[in-house]
C-alpha cells in the first residue's frame, strides 16, 4: 500500500468518529496474545459487517482519536527469538495474510495492521474464535446469535469478492492489471480514455471505487488479469507452477516454471509451456512421418482449467500445480472437490468460486455446460491412453493423464477404471456400453471378445457397472450402464 493510500485510509478510519467492530485503535499495546486475539475478532467482525478488511492502528488515542504516536514496531517485535509476524501467523487458523505498515502521520509515527475479513470459516487464535461486541472483544462461542449470523455470512462469502489491493490509485490499477488483454478476452472494445477504462473495469467487478482516485482491486480481478500475481501480497502463492521430472517419481526435477500472470491472461502461456514439455510420439503415415504429442491438447486444456477453477482459496500457501513425469501428467489443486470423484464425468460441476468459473467460461477457457471431464475422457479413448484418474491426497485434488499403454500392459485396476469411465461416457451420451464398444475402446479384435467379457464381469463385481436390462439373458447383446444410473 502506498504512503498516499495509507494516509487516506487513516483519514477515513478517523472520520468514523469512534472505534467500530472492525476498527481498533491502540497506543502502545504490544502483548502478542492480545494482538492475536484482536486479529481473530476483527477478521470475523469484518466478515459479519460485510467489510473486505479490518484495521488495527497503533498510535491513536482511543477516546479523543488524537494521533499521539507509538513506540510499537510490528516489523521489529519478537516473541522469544521468533519474529512477531511469523509467530502470529503460526497461531492463526486458517492462515490469514495480514499486512503491517508504518507511517509518519501528522508528525507522529503510527503502525497499521490491515487484516483480511474471514472467509469460509471463522479465524481462530490458538484454537479459539473471537468476535467484537461493541468495543469489547469476546469469545465467539459465548455470543451464539453472533456465531449463527457469522456462519450465515461466511456461507455467502466468496473469495473472489475479497480485496487483493486496497488504496490503489488509477495509475496503480493501470499498472497492475493487464486491461488490454482483459477487454480482448471479454470481447469488450478498448475505451479510448482512462475514465472509460476504469468505468469498464468497475462494471466487470475487476475494481471497486472508494473515492476520488482511490480504488480496490478485487481478488477476482487480480487472479484473472494481473500482469504479475506477485504484485499482490496474498496471491503470489496462487500462481500456477509447472515442474518436469526426469522419471516416474519426484527424485530428480528437470525444469520448473511459475506462470506469474493472472489465470486468464496467462492461460495461453501456461498451455503452450506445458505442451512444450510433453513427450512426442512419432506417427508414420503413407508417405511421411510426423510427431504428435502424447497427450491430447483438449484434455490438457480442460484439466488445467478445472484445476484453476475448483481450487480452495482458503488453503493458504498452496496453489495449482502441473507436474510432468515420464509416464503421466498430474494437475493438482488445493481443496477437496464438492462432487464425488466417481461422479466427475456425469454430475454438473460445483465450484467454490462461481464468479471466477463463470468468467472463465465466458472467455471460453473451459466447458460451458459441464466440467469438461467428459472431453478429457473421450480424448483419452481416442488417443488410446489409459483412463484419466481423479484422486484426493490429503487436502489436494489430483487429476492425471497417462502415457500410452497397451491393453496387456495395464493392470486389473487400470482396465476396470477405463471400463467404468467408458460406461459413464456412453451413458452421458445417451447410449450404453457393450462388449463391442469396449473392444473398440481398447482396439481389441472381435475374436478376443472373451477378454473383454471377463473385464466387464470384474467391473460388475467391483460394483461400478450393472446390466442395463437385468431381464435380458443374452450375453451377446448385453448392455451396461454405471451402477448409479
Amino acid at each position: 500500500m502506498t504512503e498516499q493510500a495509507l494516509r487516506a485510509l487513516i483519514d477515513e478510519m478517523l472520520a468514523l468518529g469512534r472505534e467500530t467492530e472492525w476498527v481498533e485503535f491502540k497506543h502502545n499495546q504490544d502483548d502478542p496474545n492480545e494482538i492475536g486475539e484482536y486479529i481473530s475478532c476483527l477478521a470475523n467482525s469484518a466478515c459479519l459487517h460485510e467489510k473486505a478488511e479490518a484495521y488495527l492502528i497503533w498510535g491513536i488515542e482511543n477516546d479523543s482519536l488524537r494521533p499521539v504516536g507509538t513506540s510499537f514496531k510490528p516489523f521489529l517485535a519478537k516473541v522469544g527469538n521468533e519474529e512477531l509476524e511469523n509467530w502470529l501467523s503460526s497461531q492463526l487458523s486458517p492462515g490469514i495474510e495480514f499486512r503491517c505498515y508504518e507511517i509518519i502521520y501528522k508528525g507522529v509515527t503510527l503502525a497499521v495492521m490491515v487484516i483480511p475479513a474471514a472467509s469460509h470459516t471463522p479465524i481462530q487464535f490458538k484454537g479459539t474464535e473471537y468476535i467484537r461486541v461493541g468495543s469489547y472483544k469476546k469469545k465467539l462461542k459465548e455470543i451464539p446469535e453472533k456465531q449463527k449470523e457469522l456462519w450465515r455470512k461466511l456461507s455467502l462469502t466468496a473469495f473472489e469478492k475479497g480485496i487483493a489491493r486496497s488504496g490503489a490509485t488509477s495509475d496503480d490499477v493501470l499498472r497492475l492489471i493487464d486491461y488490454p488483454a482483459c477487454f480482448e478476452l471479454l470481447g469488450i472494445a478498448l475505451p479510448d480514455s482512462r475514465v472509460g477504462i476504469l468505468d469498464r473495469l468497475q462494471e466487470q467487478r475487476i475494481i471497486l471505487t472508494r473515492g476520488i482516485d482511490n480504488y480496490e482491486i478485487t481478488n477476482l480481478g487480480a487472479l484473472l488479469f494481473a500482469k504479475k500475481l506477485d504484485d499482490f501480497d496474498r496471491l503470489g502463492r496462487k500462481a500456477v507452477r509447472v515442474v518436469s521430472y526426469k522419471g516416474k517419481n519426484r527424485l530428480e526435477s528437470v525444469k520448473e516454471q511459475t506462470i506469474t500472470k493472472g489465470y486468464a491472461v496467462g492461460f495461453g502461456t501456461l498451455i503452450d509451456y506445458v505442451n512444450d514439455q510433453l513427450p512426442m510420439n512419432e506417427e508414420i503415415g503413407r508417405a511421411l512421418r510426423k510427431s504428435v504429442r502424447m497427450y491430447p491438447d483438449v484434455a490438457v486444456r480442460e484439466l488445467a482449467a478445472n484445476m484453476i477453477i475448483h481450487q480452495d482459496f482458503s488453503i493458504t500457501g498452496a496453489g495449482p500445480m502441473v507436474e510432468i513425469f515420464s509416464d503421466r501428467i498430474e494437475f493438482s489443486n488445493p481443496g477437496i472437490p464438492l462432487v464425488d470423484t466417481m461422479r466427475f464425468l456425469d454430475l454438473p460441476p460445483r465450484s467454490r468460486n462461481e464468479d471466477l468459473a463463470a468468467l472463465m467460461r465466458r472467455m471460453n477457457f473451459c466447458e460451458e455446460r459441464g466440467s469438461g471431464i467428459d472431453k478429457a475422457v473421450f480424448q483419452s479413448e481416442v488417443f488410446q491412453l489409459p483412463a484419466p484418474t481423479f484422486v484426493i491426497r490429503d487436502t489436494t485434488t489430483v487429476a492425471s493423464l497417462y502415457a500410452h499403454k497397451k491393453f496387456s500392459q495395464m493392470d486389473k485396476n487400470d482396465r476396470m477404471w477405463a471400463c467404468y469411465l467408458h460406461a459413464c461416457l456412453r451413458y452421458v451420451s445417451n447410449d450404453t456400453m457393450t462388449n463391442s464398444s469396449l473392444r473398440e475402446r481398447f482396439k481389441i479384435e472381435a475374436k478376443n471378445y472373451a477378454i473383454i467379457s471377463r473385464l466387464i464381469s470384474d467391473t460388475m463385481e467391483k460394483g461400478w457397472i450393472r446390466l442395463h436390462d437385468p431381464e435380458n439373458r443374452s450375453r451377446k447383446h448385453a448392455r451396461y450402464v454405471p451402477s448409479w444410473a
